[in-house]
Protein backbone atom coordinates (compact mmCIF):
# COMPACT_ATOMS: atom_id res chain seq x y z
CA UNK A 1 0.00 0.00 0.00
CA UNK A 2 2.94 2.34 0.65
CA UNK A 3 3.93 2.09 -3.01
CA UNK A 4 0.47 3.21 -4.09
CA UNK A 5 0.54 6.27 -1.81
CA UNK A 6 4.06 7.17 -2.93
CA UNK A 7 3.05 6.76 -6.59
CA UNK A 8 0.02 8.99 -6.07
CA UNK A 9 2.14 11.61 -4.31
CA UNK A 10 4.74 11.39 -7.06
CA UNK A 11 2.11 11.97 -9.72
CA UNK A 12 0.77 15.00 -7.87
CA UNK A 13 4.28 16.38 -7.37
CA UNK A 14 5.20 15.88 -11.02
CA UNK A 15 2.10 17.67 -12.25
CA UNK A 16 2.75 20.51 -9.80
CA UNK A 17 6.35 20.80 -11.04
CA UNK A 18 5.23 20.88 -14.67
CA UNK A 19 2.66 23.58 -13.95
CA UNK A 20 4.89 25.73 -11.74
CA UNK A 21 7.97 25.68 -13.96
CA UNK A 22 5.82 26.36 -17.04
CA UNK A 23 4.03 29.25 -15.32
CA UNK A 24 7.31 30.87 -14.32
CA UNK A 25 8.86 30.33 -17.77
CA UNK A 26 5.85 31.95 -19.46
CA UNK A 27 6.01 34.98 -17.18
CA UNK A 28 9.74 35.47 -16.73
CA UNK A 29 11.26 33.92 -19.85
CA UNK A 30 13.31 30.83 -20.51
CA UNK A 31 16.83 32.25 -20.86
CA UNK A 32 17.57 31.26 -17.26
CA UNK A 33 15.79 28.27 -15.70
CA UNK A 34 13.88 30.36 -13.15
CA UNK A 35 11.07 27.81 -13.06
CA UNK A 36 13.41 24.96 -12.19
CA UNK A 37 15.20 27.06 -9.62
CA UNK A 38 11.92 28.09 -8.01
CA UNK A 39 10.67 24.49 -7.99
CA UNK A 40 13.91 23.31 -6.35
CA UNK A 41 13.80 26.04 -3.71
CA UNK A 42 10.08 25.54 -2.97
CA UNK A 43 10.49 21.76 -2.82
CA UNK A 44 13.45 22.10 -0.49
CA UNK A 45 11.49 24.49 1.71
CA UNK A 46 8.46 22.17 1.75
CA UNK A 47 10.39 19.02 2.67
CA UNK A 48 12.38 20.88 5.34
CA UNK A 49 9.23 22.35 6.87
CA UNK A 50 7.27 19.10 6.78
CA UNK A 51 10.13 16.88 7.99
CA UNK A 52 10.77 19.12 10.97
CA UNK A 53 7.13 19.69 11.88
CA UNK A 54 6.22 16.00 11.66
CA UNK A 55 9.41 14.34 12.90
CA UNK A 56 9.85 12.71 16.31
CA UNK A 57 10.60 16.10 17.92
CA UNK A 58 8.10 18.02 15.78
CA UNK A 59 4.91 19.84 16.62
CA UNK A 60 2.68 17.24 14.94
CA UNK A 61 3.17 13.51 14.99
CA UNK A 62 2.21 12.17 11.57
CA UNK A 63 2.03 8.47 10.67
CA UNK A 64 4.97 7.18 8.62
CA UNK A 65 2.70 6.52 5.64
CA UNK A 66 1.76 10.22 5.42
CA UNK A 67 5.39 11.27 5.74
CA UNK A 68 6.25 8.89 2.88
CA UNK A 69 3.33 10.20 0.81
CA UNK A 70 4.46 13.80 1.20
CA UNK A 71 8.25 13.58 1.46
CA UNK A 72 8.99 10.73 -0.96
CA UNK A 73 5.92 11.04 -3.16
CA UNK A 74 4.95 14.68 -3.51
CA UNK A 75 8.36 16.25 -2.83
CA UNK A 76 10.16 13.51 -4.76
CA UNK A 77 7.86 14.01 -7.74
CA UNK A 78 8.11 17.77 -7.42
CA UNK A 79 11.89 17.75 -7.12
CA UNK A 80 14.51 15.32 -5.91
CA UNK A 81 16.51 18.40 -5.02
CA UNK A 82 14.40 18.63 -1.88
CA UNK A 83 15.68 15.24 -0.68
CA UNK A 84 19.26 16.23 -1.47
CA UNK A 85 18.83 19.48 0.44
CA UNK A 86 17.33 17.79 3.50
CA UNK A 87 20.05 15.16 3.59
CA UNK A 88 22.77 17.79 3.27
CA UNK A 89 21.22 19.89 6.04
CA UNK A 90 21.00 16.83 8.30
CA UNK A 91 24.69 16.11 7.75
CA UNK A 92 25.56 19.72 8.56
CA UNK A 93 23.40 19.70 11.70
CA UNK A 94 25.20 16.56 12.84
CA UNK A 95 28.52 18.39 12.45
CA UNK A 96 29.44 16.33 9.38
CA UNK A 97 30.62 19.38 7.45
CA UNK A 98 33.03 17.49 5.22
CA UNK A 99 30.32 15.01 4.23
CA UNK A 100 27.78 17.80 3.69
CA UNK A 101 30.24 19.69 1.48
CA UNK A 102 31.15 16.49 -0.32
CA UNK A 103 27.48 15.85 -0.99
CA UNK A 104 27.05 19.33 -2.47
CA UNK A 105 30.19 19.27 -4.60
CA UNK A 106 29.76 15.64 -5.59
CA UNK A 107 26.12 16.08 -6.54
CA UNK A 108 26.77 19.13 -8.68
CA UNK A 109 29.89 17.76 -10.36
CA UNK A 110 28.62 14.22 -10.93
CA UNK A 111 25.14 15.31 -12.02
CA UNK A 112 26.65 17.75 -14.52
CA UNK A 113 29.00 14.99 -15.68
CA UNK A 114 26.05 12.60 -15.95
CA UNK A 115 23.95 15.01 -17.99
CA UNK A 116 26.92 15.71 -20.25
CA UNK A 117 27.62 11.99 -20.75
CA UNK A 118 23.94 11.42 -21.53
CA UNK A 119 24.07 14.27 -24.02
CA UNK A 120 27.18 12.84 -25.71
CA UNK A 121 25.63 9.35 -25.83
CA UNK A 122 22.47 10.77 -27.39
CA UNK A 123 24.47 12.72 -29.98
CA UNK A 124 26.28 9.49 -30.86
CA UNK A 125 23.01 7.56 -31.16
CA UNK A 126 21.47 10.37 -33.20
CA UNK A 127 24.32 10.27 -35.70
CA UNK A 128 24.01 6.50 -36.33
CA UNK A 129 22.66 5.32 -39.67
CA UNK A 130 18.95 4.73 -39.84
CA UNK A 131 18.15 7.89 -37.90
Amino acid sequence: MSYLWIALGGALGSVARFWCSGFVARHFGETFPWGTLLVNVLGSFAIGLFATLTGPDGRWLVPARWREFFMIGICGGYTTFSSFSLQTMNLAEEGEWLRAGGNVVGSVVFCLLGVWLGHVAALSLNSMKGH
